[in-house]
This record gives structure tokens, C-alpha cells and sequence, in this order.
């Protein structure tokens, strides 16, 4: 396994792991339960202590891909900038849970405003994740560009 299939293999997780916690949250809203809530905010919390580092792949997987024939930059550097907003988006959602575990530490009911928070974060980073795999995806399917960019 290069850096290429290690970066296409797990940056899977942020993508669908804040679709997951975003649902989750929305969940715990609804049913009003605080043990829930509680759930999903670690959750949120745990997927941005793993989704931070995966983003690094990527740096990797560009060197490895760098003398390709299929490299071509102007998809990468799309790429690298959507998924450098995708990668802000994961810290501040798990910023945002995070601080409201510690407003509701020691037997607190879970602050409404900060699940909201929460889960607007959530879901405003689930669309950039989405945005940041699409563009991903453009680097190597041709079939998926919106029109062929040819490098001079």
C-alpha cells in the first residue's frame, strides 16, 4: 500500500464520520436526551482527533503522485485548498463540541445553543468534506470533471 491507496482509503472517515456525528447530534436534539447528546459530542470530538492527521495523507500521496502522467496540478491544488477548509471546519466542530462537554462537565444538562453550534458546524463541514472528495475524485475520473484542464 503506497500513500496514494493509504490517503484514497481513509480520508473516507471524515467524509462519512461527519455525516455520522451530524445525524447523531441532530438525533440527540430531537429526542431531547441528554445521555445522547453526550455520545454525539465525544463522537464529534473523536472525529476531529482522527480526521486532523488523515488530512496529512494527502501531502504525501501528492509527492508520491507528483511524476504521474495523469498528475495534474490545477486538480490537486483544488483539491488541497477545499480539503485545507474541510480540515478548519472538522477542528472547529470538534472545538465546539468539545467546549460544550466541558459547559455541561459534572452532571450539567447539555446546553441546547451548544449542540446547535454543533451541529451547524456539523453539517457545514459535511458539505465541505463532500466538496473536498468530489474535487478529490476529479484528479484521477475524468468522468466526474466538470471540463478537461490541460497544463501547458
Amino acid at each position: 500500500m503506497d500513500w496514494i491507496h493509504l490517503h484514497l482509503a481513509l480520508n473516507h472517515v471524515p467524509v462519512l464520520g461527519t455525516l455520522f456525528v451530524s445525524l447523531l447530534l441532530l438525533t440527540a436534539v430531537l429526542k431531547k436526551d441528554d445521555g445522547l447528546k453526550r455520545l454525539s459530542l465525544w463522537w464529534t470530538v473523536a472525529l476531529m482527533l482522527i480526521s486532523i492527521p488523515l488530512k496529512f495523507t494527502g501531502d504525501k500521496a501528492a509527492e508520491t503522485a507528483e511524476n504521474e502522467p495523469w498528475m495534474i496540478s490545477t486538480y490537486v491544488q483544488a483539491h488541497e485548498q477545499a480539503a485545507d477548509q474541510a480540515t478548519t471546519g472538522i477542528f472547529l466542530m470538534g472545538i465546539a463540541a468539545a467546549m460544550a462537554l466541558v459547559i455541561a462537565r459534572k452532571a450539567r444538562p447539555v446546553i441546547t445553543w451548544t449542540m446547535l453550534l454543533t451541529l451547524g458546524l456539523g453539517l457545514l463541514t459535511f458539505a465541505l468534506m463532500a466538496r473536498a472528495a468530489n474535487l478529490g475524485g476529479q484528479i484521477r475520473h475524468t468522468e466526474i470533471r466538470p471540463e478537461l484542464i490541460v497544463e501547458p
